[in-house]
């Protein structure tokens, strides 16, 4: 480590301060957070080694570990093999209180980013129907071959999944739209990838899919909010499904 970065690394340290006995993951990562974006650090600046921040925090470095893959997960930060974690560029004022629903998320709280969800995505689907381009519809098209060939084998076809989503995101040309929609998917991740369950549900889901390429495909904007509605519908009912049997 140079000794600029020895020196930022002891100005974050200290800057941080302990947290109290027995805190747990959430609150060493709103810390951390906290201090990430309150314009005191730059973009791009390489973060302390865990062991410094647990001991700046008062904390295991398990609990650094964790919350710092939380902040990854959002894209808060970026971890480098061999080299780092630095602060990422475009984080968003949005963030600090969507981190604190992932972190301490409840069943109430989930239903409502499910929701949230759904508006937005029908939202990013209405927008890409004006917008979306034909290169963008040919990855579109690959998302979904992927998807048929892959109705054996679902950690494959939700990662297909994810990305035609992602493309309709890109697609609708609003920026803070896809950030959000990125925070929220990533916020539910974890049920998500427990919602498709079996070959049924991955070959419903992906004739949903089928309809709203179609739609796009057509640059039609009502067809696409009616298929996007409907997907949305009955993906947010497999999703709650399975979040509820985990209660």
């Amino acid at each position: 480590m140079t000794l600029n970065s020895a020196a930022s690394a002891a100005k974050i340290s200290a800057a941080l301060g302990s947290v109290g006995q027995g805190s747990v993951v959430s609150e060493v990562a709103e810390r951390l957070l906290a201090y990430f974006t309150s314009g005191d650090i730059a973009v791009g600046t390489r973060l302390p080694a865990e062991r410094q921040l647990a001991a700046s925090l008062g904390v295991g470095r398990s609990a650094v570990r964790e919350a710092l893959a939380a902040l990854e997960i959002l894209g808060i930060v970026i971890v480098r093999p061999g080299s780092g974690t630095y602060l990422r560029d475009g984080i968003s004022e949005l963030l600090p209180r969507t981190l604190s629903w992932g972190l301490m998320l409840g069943a109430p709280r989930t239903r409502e980013l499910v929701e949230l969800r759904s508006g937005l995505e029908v939202q990013a689907a209405q927008l890409a129907a004006d917008r979306i381009t034909n290169e963008a519809l040919d990855r579109m098209r690959g998302n979904l071959e992927t998807m048929a060939h892959t109705l054996d084998d679902l950690a494959a076809f939700v990662e297909a999944d994810a990305l035609f989503h992602r493309e309709i995101a890109e697609s609708s040309g609003n920026q803070v739209l896809q950030e959000l929609l990125q925070s929220i998917r990533s916020l539910l991740r974890i049920w998500v990838d427990r919602a498709l369950t079996d070959e049924g549900h991955a070959a419903a889901a992906l004739t949903e899919h089928s309809q709203i390429f179609a739609a796009l495909e057509a640059r039609d904007p009502d067809a696409v909010t009616l298929t996007m509605r409907s997907h949305m519908q009955t993906a947010s009912k497999r999703l709650l499904a399975g979040f509820d049997a985990s209660q």
